[in-house]
């Protein structure tokens, strides 16, 4: 045996565990990871408010804890409008139930020649296996939804508290990044941070933009079936559609169609049928183009990004993909080096002129025999003395 084949094969083994065991800490610390990252795009997203607030000679840890404090205010706000909005809604719904119950039944029995009567249809629910099956199913998992809340407010509270450092501690986080750099890369890393900050600004704005426009569109919807609370149920929609990735649309609708259900069961389905058709003129016309111009990519690159995104890492891929794609594309944009393109139709959009008769006349003149008119280019120069 070589004598280095015992060491060959103690390194081999060492390599394959270090490579194990930081395949397993990744697994263990990919929430954690996740959780940074979206809490690094926070800060980016609250920067320009904090920059400015600082440059007014505020501490950034005062102007950072202001701007959590004015987001936090609003978010309980709203949330505590809505609640007790939906309670109320709730209680009126339960209330009215039976009416809507006869309502539903003396249709089915005019349709289909019926005799159905709620207390049949109560008593058959009420006695029903499914229904005691699902009350014990959900006694038993309470403590797997407390869990899941619990969970869900941790993991809030981790974003919150890195994003907050990341705001608070922005030019000491850019200085140590700096100092281990030399000083042509610190000036990349710099316009990189400042790419990231223009980007992320712009996404936040072009969907505050679309949370606004889809409150206007549904509000009018709302008004006009009229709908109790429709102020309100707007900015619902309005938010959750834009601001919660993939699930948002379908949460945001629920609450509109609930409430139009109190006061028509019909208009639940108008409420419906209007938050499918918005949801397709969003996704493909009004998101790509209003995208485009504030962050400054394709529309097919945004669409593109986010289903990657969505398809990597989920609802939060969905979230930071159209940011993450412009500060790259931005970032890259700046060492392309770029050429004047030829001046030709063709890349304008132009089709060139060509000489002569098209091809359908030349067709329609050979099926009629008619002989070929030659043009200007197409006839045989005189000879030349030299060919004589």
């Amino acid at each position: 045996m070589p004598r280095w084949l015992p060491r060959a094969m103690v390194l081999a083994l060492a390599l394959y565990a270090c490579f194990q065991l930081g395949n397993w800490a990744f697994h263990q610390l990919v929430g954690l990871l996740l959780n940074i990252l979206i809490a690094f795009f926070l800060a980016l997203a609250i920067e320009p408010a904090v920059g400015r607030m600082a440059a007014h000679g505020m501490r950034r840890g005062l102007a950072t804890f202001l701007v959590f404090i004015g987001v936090l205010a609003t978010g309980v706000g709203f949330v505590v409008l809505l609640g007790s909005m939906l309670a109320g809604q709730i209680v009126e719904m339960v209330e009215d139930f039976p009416k809507y119950l006869d309502q539903v039944i003396n249709w089915i029995n005019q349709t289909f020649h019926t005799e159905l009567s709620r207390v049949e249809v109560q008593d058959s629910v009420l006695n029903s296996d499914w229904l005691r099956k699902y009350v014990q199913n959900s006694a038993t998992g309470v403590l797997d939804v407390s869990a899941t809340v619990l969970g869900g407010l941790f993991k809030l509270l981790t974003i919150f508290l890195f994003s907050f450092y990341f705001a608070a501690d922005g030019p000491r986080l850019r200085r140590a990044l700096c100092s281990v750099l030399p000083p042509a890369r610190q000036a990349e890393v710099l316009r990189a941070w400042e790419i990231a900050v223009d980007k992320t600004g712009g996404y936040i704005y072009s969907r505050g933009l679309m949370a606004l426009i889809s409150g206007v569109a549904h509000y009018v919807l709302l008004l006009i079936l009229d709908v109790p609370y429709a102020p309100a149920l707007a900015v619902w929609v309005g938010l959750i559609s834009q601001f919660i990735p993939t699930i948002g649309t379908y949460l945001a609708g629920a609450l509109p169609m609930l409430i139009a259900f109190t006061v028509n069961p019909w208009y639940a389905l108008w409420v419906l049928g209007f938050v499918v058709v918005y949801q397709q003129f969003e996704n493909y016309v009004l998101q790509p183009k209003l995208t485009a111009k504030t962050v400054d990519i394709h529309p097919a690159v945004a669409f593109g990004s986010v289903v990657a995104g969505t398809a990597l890492m989920g609802a939060v891929g969905a979230l930071i993909a159209i940011p993450a794609i412009a500060t790259l594309q931005a970032f890259l944009g700046a060492y392309v080096k770029r050429y004047a393109v030829t001046d030709d139709p063709r890349v304008h959009g132009r089709q060139p002129r060509r000489k002569g008769t098209s091809a359908l006349v030349r067709m329609w003149r050979t099926l009629r025999h008619e002989p070929r008119q030659v043009s200007r280019t197409d006839r045989t120069p005189p000879p030349s003395d030299d060919d004589i």
